[in-house]
């Protein structure tokens, strides 16, 4: 008390002391785990089986995960955890999945361990009979487990000591606390963070492993006529790729290369079929081999020539192991970009000129995922748990889950490298489901040559197809550090293709928006045409006198390193006068009703309609190709993408002189002996059109409509803290 009477001050004082005779404290479970196999699993793959793997949860967080066991439908696992518990009230959520690279993964079954029925201190064997909550009479297998749950007194020691009790003397009142309580939460903070560190280096390769695909030799013939449509699978962990299909030949040439990464010290082991393509029943499987890719050495191209095991023939690869830098994920406090040191040798490494030896990797992307707002509700009970996945080409990252939450805050950066400037940031946020695949929430598309450095930027989330809004915002930060010269180097080789394995199909709304494409090109080339016939037919004879005085003077000088330079001069002409671009929007929302018509269905037997499929699939893809690339090279004359039309002047520019200076005859004969000598000088090169390698750089009306930014809905300021609710 004050010695001047005021009110006595509230103080709170903390002590740990000895063992009392308060009551004893709730108990500790430890309980093992061991999956063994499957029985019987569900089919959920085209070709008649299944690549499950399992994952054990409890209060509604993922605590296991096992291993995928490939193409099995009576997987072995013999896989073991262990989980720490305070109360055997919440029962071990046990879920399948059939796992698909690239798609979301198929849901085959779920089961209930309920802990309060097991005998303690005893290895029990279990089985558990799969359900799906949707379709409880389906019969969907089971799982045999090895459960031993057995007491434990203290969560962090095996030791009996009594416990400490914590004393907190608060406003004039006595609280006795027992100390399992703070050791419980500690150990479950440390196991969670454990969990978050696993799943975070999960996700982090190593290296990269690039395969250049070259030939088949004597392969077996599957096929009546004595011959084969091979094609090759490749699967290293959970990544596959497939090549192309070379019909009708024994000793196919694919001359494809692709890069896969490697999450493992040793390197893994590379499986690697063989198969025919038949159209209208499953495909025929010629022969397979694996590669252990322990056994080469690193940043070496090694040439092999791989004996198929089942069949007779050969495959051939090139295939070059190096090393992956730069590739992270951590909390905003450890941005690699911000710090100073780091920032300078990146930027070193990258503007060396000992790097454009290598053409790998260009620069890195730096992504700030803080958080994100509105979302849609996923779940019944109007929220969801949401996360988000990072792709940039074959490479993904993902965040961790924010349950029941529609504005989550992630607040992590993950750092990629990149491998072509022209690539396209993917960000897509997903509903995480307990029974079924996880739900679509929102996507946006970022090309990585529209990012500017260090804006933090909310970006309205939309459909898959990208082409309409969908509900809720995210908040990104992206910089990018690249070399300039390497980025323009890599437009001459070929772009990396995405590992995609499901095959086309029959889409009658794609088939007619891309042949609407095609038509707005040739109108296009029409409405040119019927420009230049009109001065021909002197509609107008100011116009035509002057096309007819400017066609005599250009017949007469013509040169051709006028070409060129003419095209030099539409690119500056269209960067300077150009005001009249065509919106995407517009292009998008143009649609031409009842083009195509109404087509009976086809009648007949099933090889008639799997022929009549397979003309169609090529027709589409036909149709979508050539409005690609008309689309492509009207972009790249229109400033669609800056870089792509400043390099092509800069390539202009250079033509222009060469072929000013040097004698066409001379240029014409050093392209006949580099193309005539080429195999000789490289047996295995990959063959690639540089001119459609640029153009592959170039978007298209359509991805330009998908890449393009929404509006962002009038709000508070994204930087803007919200403020806490008044306690």
């Amino acid at each position: 008390h004050h010695s001047d009477g005021r009110k006595p001050l509230s103080c709170n004082f903390l002590l740990a002391v000895a063992p009392g005779t308060s009551s004893e404290p709730s108990a500790m479970y430890k309980l093992e785990v061991e999956l063994k196999r499957g029985n019987n699993l569900a089919v959920r793959d085209r070709g008649g089986s299944s690549d499950p793997y399992v994952k054990f949860k409890m209060a509604g967080k993922e605590v296991f995960r096992s291993k995928t066991i490939n193409k099995n439908l009576n997987p072995v696992w013999e896989e073991k955890t262990t989980l720490i518990m305070d109360c055997l009230s919440d029962p071990l959520y046990v879920k399948v999945f059939d796992y698909d690279f690239g798609f979301q993964d198929d849901f085959m079954g779920s089961a209930h361990l309920y802990l309060e029925s097991l005998e303690q201190q005893r290895t029990i064997p279990v089985t558990l009979e799969l359900k799906d909550p949707n379709h409880p009479d389906q019969v969907l297998g089971s799982l045999d487990l090895a459960v031993t749950l057995t007491p434990k007194d203290s969560p962090v020691e095996e030791r009996r000591d009594s416990p400490v009790r914590l004393l907190v003397i608060k406003h004039n009142k006595v609280i006795i606390m027992n100390i399992h309580v703070c050791v419980c939460v500690c150990v479950c903070v440390q196991q969670q963070q454990r969990l978050s560190e696993l799943h975070r280096k999960s996700q982090l390769w190593r290296g990269i492993v690039s395969i250049s695909l070259i030939q088949g030799r004597n392969l077996t013939p599957m096929d009546p006529n004595g011959l084969s449509d091979p094609y090759v699978k490749f699967k290293l962990g959970t990544q596959k790729y497939r090549s192309k299909t070379m019909p009708k030949t024994l000793n196919p040439q694919w001359r494809q290369q692709f890069d896969l990464n490697l999450y493992e010290e040793t390197g893994g082991v590379l499986e690697i079929s063989v198969w025919d393509k038949d159209t209208g029943k499953r495909d025929d499987l010629i022969g397979r081999c694996q590669l252990d890719l322990s056994t080469l050495s690193k940043e070496q191209t090694h040439h092999l020539d791989l004996a198929l095991e089942e069949s007779r023939g050969y495959v051939v690869l090139l295939v070059t192991l190096t090393a992956s830098a730069h590739v992270s994920i951590a909390d905003l406090s450890v941005t690699p970009l911000d710090d100073p040191q780091e920032r300078r040798e990146i930027l070193a490494r990258y503007s060396a000129w000992r790097s454009f030896s290598n053409l790998k990797d260009v620069g890195i992307v730096q992504v700030k995922v803080m958080r994100a707002e509105g979302l849609m509700a996923a779940d019944v009970t109007g929220k969801s748990d949401p996360f988000c996945v990072l792709e940039l080409n074959n490479d993904r990252l993902q965040t961790h889950t924010v349950y029941k939450n529609l504005n989550p805050e992630w607040n992590k950066v993950f750092t990629f490298n990149v491998k072509d400037m022209f690539s396209v940031l993917a960000v897509t946020v997903f509903d995480e489901d307990r029974d079924r695949n996880a739900d679509f929430l929102g996507k946006v598309a970022i090309p990585l040559l529209s990012v500017r450095n260090g804006e933090q930027k909310s970006y309205m989330l939309k459909n898959k197809e990208l082409t309409r809004r969908s509900k809720g915002a995210i908040y990104l930060e992206v910089e990018v550090l690249y070399n300039t010269v390497k980025a323009a180097l890599k437009t001459a080789v070929p772009a990396e293709q995405k590992y995609i394995e499901d095959e086309p199909k029959v889409s009658k709304q794609l088939l007619q928006q891309n042949f609407n494409r095609v038509k707005r090109c040739i109108m296009v080339l029409i409405s040119y045409g019927a420009y230049i016939n009109s001065c021909f037919e002197w509609e107008s004879t100011q116009r035509s006198i002057i096309s007819f005085v400017l066609f005599v003077v250009v017949v007469w000088n013509l040169e051709l390193y006028m070409l060129p330079m003419a095209l030099l001069l539409l690119l500056v002409w269209n960067y300077f006068f150009s005001s009249g671009r065509e919106s995407s929007d517009t292009v998008s929302e143009r649609r031409h009703a009842d083009l195509l018509g109404q087509e009976a269905e086809p009648k007949g037997f099933m090889d008639k309609l799997y022929a009549v499929q397979e003309v169609l699939v090529s027709v589409q893809s036909a149709l979508g190709e050539v409005a690609s690339h008309a689309e492509r090279i009207k972009n790249s004359v229109n400033w669609t993408v800056p870089f792509l039309s400043w390099l092509a002047m800069a390539a202009m520019c250079v033509a222009t002189v060469v072929l000013y200076l040097v004698p066409l005859r001379y240029l014409v004969l050093a392209w006949g002996v580099n193309k005539f000598t080429k195999k000789l000088r490289d047996p295995y090169r990959i063959d690639n059109n540089e001119l459609l390698d640029f153009l592959s750089r170039v978007p298209s009306d359509v991805q330009v409509m998908q890449y393009r930014g929404l509006k962002v809905a009038p709000g508070p300021s994204p930087n803007k803290r919200r403020k806490p609710p008044p306690s």
